[in-house]
Order: C-alpha cells, then sequence, then structure tokens
C-alpha cells in the first residue's frame, strides 16, 4: 500500500530563502494574491483577475524580484481555501511545476473576539500565517484537502447527481399530494406511470371535475417528475453498463467487492467507495474521523461531557452509513457486528439504541475499508458469491 500524505504537516524541509511563498484569497470578481518574496523587505499583494494565467505571471514576477535581490528561487508554494472554485486551480499549478495546496477553511485558527475585524487583507495574513506554519512543518497550523484528480472527481458526479434527483422527485411527490389533498383527494397514487393520464379523471371530494389551473399545475408538476424518474434510470443504467463492461478498471474492483455484502446495493457502494472509501487514509481512526463518526468531548476541569458526534467529515457518507447500519440489523443477524449491537441493545429503550447504531455505523465503515482494501471478511458477514467473468 502506498504511503499517505500528512495533511496536517509538511515533510518537506523549508528553506525561507530559496522559497517563494504564496496564498490566495479568492472571489468570483477578483483574486487578492499575498507573497513572501525572499530579499524583499515588503510583503507583496496584488489583486488580479481571476485567471490562471495572470496568477502565473505575478508569481514569475515576483521570483525575478527575488533573483535580482540575490536569491535563487528553487521552490515556488501556493495555497488556497477550499471553497466553489474546487481544485482544479491546484492541478493546473501542478501541471506547470509549482507546488500547489487547498487548505481546509475550517482549520484556520481565527480570533474569539465577539467582534473581530474581517477583510480580504487581514484574512490574507490569516492565510499566510498558517500556511507558514504548515510549511515548516508544525501541527494544528492548518490542515490541506486532498487533491483528487479529475478521474477521481468525475466520477462522484453521477452519484451526486442522482442524490440531488432523489431529492428532487420526494419534493414533487409531495407537493402533488399536497395539491390533491387541497381538492380532497387522498387516495390517488402519484408514483403510477399512467398517473399523469388520469389526473384529468379526478373528481373532488364534492364530486365535481379538478379546477382547470389546479390540473395544469398538476400535470406540468407529474412532467418534471417523468424526467427525474427517466434521468435517475439512465444515470443507474449508464453506471451498471460501465461496470460490466470493465471490472478492473480504476475504482470498479474495490465496488463489486463491496456490493457482494448482503444488504448492500451496487449505487451504496459505489457511493462509499468514490465518496471515502478509495482514499488511502492513515489508520482506522482516520477512516472514521474523515466521516465525522468520532466524539466530541468538551472536558475542563471538574466538567466531563460528550458533545456528540463531531459531524467534521462527509456528511453524505455520514448519512448514507446510519441508514445501512439500520438495514443491516435485518440482512446480517449472524454478523458479529449486528451480534454485539444486540447486545448492547437488551434494555429495548430507544435511545440506547439510537446512541448504539451511531457506533454500529463506525465499526461498519472501518470493517468496510478494511473489505476493499486488504480483503478482510468481516466475521459472520454473509456475500454473495463471487462473479466469475466468462
Amino acid at each position: 500500500m502506498a504511503k499517505y500524505n500528512d495533511l496536517s504537516r509538511s515533510l518537506t524541509a523549508f528553506d525561507q530563502d530559496s522559497t517563494l511563498v504564496a496564498v490566495i484569497e479568492m472571489g468570483s470578481a477578483s483574486w487578492l494574491v499575498g507573497g513572501l518574496v525572499p530579499g524583499l523587505s515588503r510583503d507583496p499583494s496584488k489583486k488580479l483577475a481571476p485567471e490562471p494565467v495572470t496568477l502565473l505571471r505575478q508569481l514569475y514576477r515576483w521570483r525575478d524580484e527575488a533573483v535580482k535581490a540575490g536569491h535563487a528561487i528553487k521552490r515556488i508554494c501556493v495555497a488556497y481555501e477550499a471553497g466553489r472554485d474546487g481544485v482544479w486551480l491546484a492541478r493546473w499549478l501542478i501541471e506547470q511545476g509549482i507546488e500547489a495546496y487547498v487548505i481546509h477553511p475550517t482549520s484556520i485558527p481565527v480570533s474569539r473576539e465577539h467582534r473581530r475585524a474581517k477583510s480580504d487583507r487581514l484574512d490574507l495574513g490569516l492565510l499566510q500565517r498558517g500556511f507558514l506554519g504548515w510549511l515548516r512543518g508544525e501541527r494544528k497550523h492548518c490542515s490541506m484537502v486532498a487533491i483528487a484528480t479529475r478521474e477521481e472527481e468525475d466520477g462522484k458526479r453521477p452519484l451526486r447527481e442522482r442524490e440531488s434527483l432523489t431529492g428532487e422527485v420526494t419534493r414533487l411527490v409531495n407537493r402533488m399530494k399536497s395539491l390533491l389533498a387541497v381538492q380532497g383527494i387522498r387516495n390517488f397514487n402519484v408514483k403510477l406511470k399512467k398517473a399523469g393520464e388520469k389526473l384529468a379523471e379526478l373528481k373532488t371530494a364534492a364530486g365535481e371535475a379538478l379546477p382547470p389551473e389546479a390540473l395544469a399545475e398538476l400535470q406540468r408538476t407529474f412532467a418534471r417528475l417523468r424526467l427525474a424518474k427517466q434521468q435517475i434510470g439512465e444515470i443507474d443504467k449508464r453506471r451498471g453498463r460501465q461496470l460490466a463492461e470493465a471490472p478492473q478498471a480504476g475504482l470498479n474492483p474495490m465496488i463489486l467487492i463491496l456490493a457482494r455484502v448482503f444488504g448492500v446495493g451496487r449505487m451504496t457502494a459505489e457511493a462509499l467507495v468514490r465518496e471515502a472509501l478509495y482514499r488511502n487514509l492513515r489508520d482506522r481512526r482516520a477512516v472514521a474521523r474523515y466521516v465525522g463518526l468520532t466524539g466530541s468531548p468538551d472536558e475542563s476541569g471538574k466538567k466531563r461531557r460528550e458533545q456528540g458526534l463531531a459531524k467534521a467529515g462527509n456528511g453524505r457518507v455520514r448519512r448514507m452509513l446510519i441508514q445501512l447500519a439500520w438495514r443491516l440489523l435485518k440482512h446480517q443477524p449472524e454478523s458479529a457486528l449486528v451480534r454485539w449491537y444486540r447486545a448492547r441493545t437488551v434494555d429495548g429503550r430507544r435511545d440506547t439504541r439510537k446512541v448504539m447504531i451511531v457506533a454500529l455505523a463506525r465499526k461498519l465503515l472501518i470493517a468496510f475499508w478494511e473489505l476493499v482494501t486488504t480483503g478482510t471478511v468481516p466475521e459472520g458477514m454473509k456475500l454473495h458469491p463471487a462473479q466469475v467473468a466468462g
């Protein structure tokens, strides 16, 4: 297994006299770039148009100024906060031979004053101080986001689109039910394939035909519902076809291994792998911390209390795991993890079951991580037989 990257500190020696350090405060209209240039008494900053080529020219201009001051630049390091712009700029800078890093926004320490001054210039200073500490190898200054490849990033898009479409289906179904309830109609199944054709035949509670504007809105809503379901079906067919045609390509082997577990569907397996399990994480604790399934204790003096889940990780995976944990109670009754859960919830209390299902979700995530990375099958867990390619 490849060595993991310690994103909480740099493992490369930092020579301040030969390293140009730059941070970017990114906005939709402009970028504010600040630099720490060897040989210059000032810390220059420049507002630029949000274009990568313009940024590269500015970095090379500062490099030339450092060379004129007698400092040969061997290393250029650039960092910015993760946000809407994503990591495309980091990938592009790396292709140009520049070290680029994406800072996790919540890892930058800020003043706890009730009203603190805030501006792009002050935020740039915070980024610069945190980045310098990280480059020196000191912990707790900031942490970096793992820069996904184009293929890894693009592989998540269908599943995230499907999740959005599923939410849209639920919203549209509820909307149609509400519109029908206003007319006193409560027993009509809006999920039927031919529901759109039967809308015109519906009668209100008073035995009258639906009002024309209400009927028109229902028909338009049903058209959007049908389109959303059609798009979900297209995504499912495309993902299934890609797995069947190239079972050994990319992350497909991990997805197929996880999909063999009873109670884990193919789409769930793919979502878990592409969102979390493909990452080269350090150990079991790092796996649980990535999805926010670790605790957040509050201890000061004699006070000892638990604040609940940290919820600092991937919320999409966290919600999926808790749903999956409830599902596996039915599909994996003889597994060691389910027996462990049953033994700790014998009192039958609802609060106990809710707390322990989160613990079970954390154990499931770790067990699935070991299954797809080392092939270790959790004790007592049933698997579908492996499919042999003919």
